[in-house]
């Protein structure tokens, strides 16, 4: 027996071995198809690592270790062993075998045999299943490509514009535009296994969205979209145009020849006054918002699919946060219930697909709820399931980035002035005076005050991340008023003893104190964590620290607020000019 027939017998059971190097030594990698019992007996042998550049996990090359691995396998259900076939064109077919006819014991047997005779050998493993191997993936305007990352291939692969790393799908992801596959083509030659296309749905946008509109010769039409962003029609016009250009996120519609901004009082009143010094009439017209199909629930669909039990026991042994389980939860319900007459595990990618298109045709849904429906279907199947990672892509029109709404200094004061209950009112000073998500207000416990450093202990936030942020004075007077008063037992705010104060009510409690104060904004706690930031940005403080106290990972994430506002720009002196006056 060879060491492509071990290669072929070693597939059968979902696994097939190869020998690499890694960091100069001589390892054996083991690639198979996701399966969590595979896996937990790989994990189990001393001496594996993952790859993350290969995708796989390798051992040492001791035949010990692959007896261990024998025995582990030998003692899987057969109907595992079974449903592993060798899919046509992954092996060479004249060293193929049939593999109905090999069962758990003669496999097992055989392979000790072959340990005892032969070292495995890295030639002796068909070229198609090469480490070095790509497979290139057409789906409509990209072209995914999956290789392993070696310097050479990534400054390549950089080199093609807009190419990116999808590190959450392991594959490259390159614009199809004319010219892109047959580069890619010249340069991977015969190391590409296969180049497939992939069906992929278009999103046609409803109907009267993109409705071309023209402007007069003297007029400007500003649309204020229900996205949150602004469209401004008008012919050409070189000032208004400079001007937009250094508008955050502006964008260029080139197919309708208009520019979309995202809306704000501020930009729309710059606007209206570039338009007033050229001259424009002004036409402003606000969108009315787009007939929405409800979400189904348990009263709308008899006999009403709930999630899996071993969906829900996955999402806490890979301890996902309580707020990614209830989400996931309702999603993968919609998906569900929307083939109601399928079993889950009998649902194919083109019905997959179709859903995903009836979310953005009928359900309208954003963009960022599309994406996490997505993930909350691509976690049942390949994690629960323990399928294979797939990339599932449908076209959808470009998101359009808005700017957060932000509250001035006195409507933040004046919000908290017309809150006459206590706790409500500490409540609202705790999420402004901390930047405060809503989820982190709730869960606040009466311990992570700490009034000698003047600081906020965020214990667990967003991402699972604990942070300091800042407890202002006013705010620790009130808190201790209100302690005084409600005695709470273990959180901070509780809705009855014991019981944490509900996120809803926080909500409430911002909306009614807002229409007290007579703001007419759209608000909500949230805003008053992006008024918490814009507000210490206006007053100098430097990004790094209103980073650290938001709790953002990326710097990029803050920098939004340097788009709200420009207070205090104006006293920054351009250090040109300081040098040159001192001449």
């Amino acid at each position: 027996m060879n060491g492509a027939e071990l290669h072929v017998l070693l597939l059968k059971e979902g696994i097939s071995p190869a020998t690499t190097a890694h960091r100069g030594e001589q390892r054996i990698k083991l690639v198979f198809e996701m399966e969590d019992r595979l896996e937990q007996a790989v994990r189990k042998l001393p001496g594996r690592k993952w790859s993350r550049t290969m995708g796989a996990w390798h051992i040492p090359r001791d035949k010990r270790l692959l007896e261990e691995l024998i025995k582990e396998l030998a003692i899987l259900p057969p109907s595992i062993l079974e449903k592993k076939k060798i899919h046509s064109g992954h092996l060479n077919p004249e060293r193929a075998v049939n593999t109905d006819l090999i069962r758990p014991a003669p496999f097992t047997a055989a392979l000790h045999d072959v340990l005892k005779r032969e070292p495995l050998h890295h030639a002796s493993i068909p070229d198609l299943l090469s480490s070095d191997s790509v497979t290139v993936e057409i789906a409509g305007r990209r072209i995914i490509l999956k290789c392993p990352k070696n310097n050479t291939d990534t400054k390549f692969l950089t080199g093609i514009r807009y190419t990116r790393w999808d590190k959450r799908n392991f594959c490259w992801i390159i614009p199809n535009y004319p010219g892109n596959l047959a580069v890619i083509k010249e340069y991977f030659k015969d190391r590409i296994r296969s180049i497939t296309e992939l069906p992929v749905q278009a999103i046609i946008p409803a109907a009267g969205i993109n409705e071309k509109r023209k402007a007069a010769k003297d007029e400007i039409i500003i649309i204020k979209t229900c996205k949150g962003r602004m469209k401004l029609i008008f012919g050409f016009n070189k000032t208004l145009s400079i001007a937009i250009n250094k508008m955050p996120y502006h964008y260029w519609d080139s197919n309708n020849k208009w520019y979309t901004i995202p809306f704000s009082e501020t930009l729309l009143n710059k606007i209206k006054e570039l338009a007033v010094a050229e001259k424009l009439n002004i036409a402003y017209e606000e969108e009315k918002e787009e007939n929405k199909t409800a979400r189904k629930n348990s009263d709308d669909i008899k006999n009403y699919k709930t999630c899996p039990s071993a969906y829900i026991l996955k999402l806490k042994e890979l301890r996902y946060s309580d707020n990614t389980l209830r989400t996931y939860k309702i999603l993968f319900e919609e998906f569900i219930n929307h083939f109601h007459s399928h079993d889950p595990e009998a649902i194919d990618e083109t019905m997959i697909t179709a859903f995903l298109r009836y979310l953005v045709l009928e359900r309208k849904v954003s963009p960022s709820y599309q994406n996490q429906a997505i993930n909350a279907v691509k976690f049942y199947y390949e994690k629960v399931l323990g399928g294979k990672r797939k990339i599932y892509l449908v076209e959808r029109p470009r998101e359009e980035k808005t700017l957060p709404v932000v509250l001035s200094e006195n409507e933040v004061a004046a919000i908290l002035k017309v809150t006459d209950n206590l706790k409500h009112r500490a409540l609202l000073m705790v999420a402004y005076s901390g930047g405060l998500r809503v989820s982190e207000v709730v869960n606040l416990k009466i311990k992570d005050i700490d009034s000698k450093r003047m600081q906020i202990r965020v214990e667990q936030g967003k991402g699972k991340k604990d942070r300091y942020t800042l407890l202002a004075d006013h705010t620790l007077l009130t808190l201790r008023s209100y302690i005084k008063k409600y005695r709470p037992n273990i959180w901070l705010f509780e809705g009855g003893p014991g019981v944490q104060y509900s996120v809803r009510s926080i909500q409430a409690i911002m909306r009614e104190s807002a229409y007290k104060a007579g703001i007419k904004k759209k608000v909500s706690v949230h805003t008053l964590r992006h008024s918490f930031a814009t507000h210490l940005l206006e007053n100098g403080t430097d990004l790094r620290y209103i980073q650290a106290l938001l709790g953002h990972s990326s710097p990029k994430t803050t920098e939004i607020y340097t788009h709200v506002t420009t207070k205090g720009f104006s006293q920054i002196k351009n250090p040109l000019d300081i040098l040159l006056n001192r001449e």
